[in-house]
């Protein structure tokens, strides 16, 4: 009998404005784009304002506060990488600054999930050079 080969998980590629993004992950940071013309909160990353077009931004600490808006849960892992981990359900959190953002729940299992669960960040360091913003239950 041979053993099943174990396939990494998908990790994102670090270039430009999102290796930026997880820079201030791996130090503990959840830090958003925030539009220097009208204050409008952003996320994924990108160089001009949806709402203004300024082209004219900072990152920005966020509050790490956020609630459950949506989640699905896959019975049957997406990638091989998830075999391990199935059943999971990626969640999608709207943050207190109003952006959302794709995640992983570290402490809640996929039949407890609620809308409108209060969740703060819980950084998972998963390489040397990439630390994922997870979240758990406030």
């Amino acid at each position: 009998m041979t053993d099943t080969p174990t396939v990494p998980r998908p990790l994102p590629a670090l270039q430009g404005l999102t290796q930026q993004f997880y820079d201030f992950c791996r130090q503990s940071e959840l830090r958003f784009q925030r539009c220097d013309g009208c204050g409008t909160w952003r996320h994924v990353p990108r160089e001009v304002c949806a709402t203004c077009g300024s082209f004219a931004w900072t990152w920005t600490k966020s509050s790490g506060r956020g609630r459950v808006f949506t989640w699905t849960v896959a019975a049957r892992p997406m990638h091989p990488g998830f075999a391990d981990a199935a059943p999971y359900a990626p969640v999608v959190v709207e943050m207190e600054e109003g952006v959302r953002l794709v995640t992983q729940l570290v402490d809640v299992a996929p039949d407890a999930l609620a809308i409108d669960m209060p969740v703060e960040v819980a950084f998972e360091a998963v390489t040397p050079e990439i630390t994922l913003p997870k979240f758990r239950r406030a």
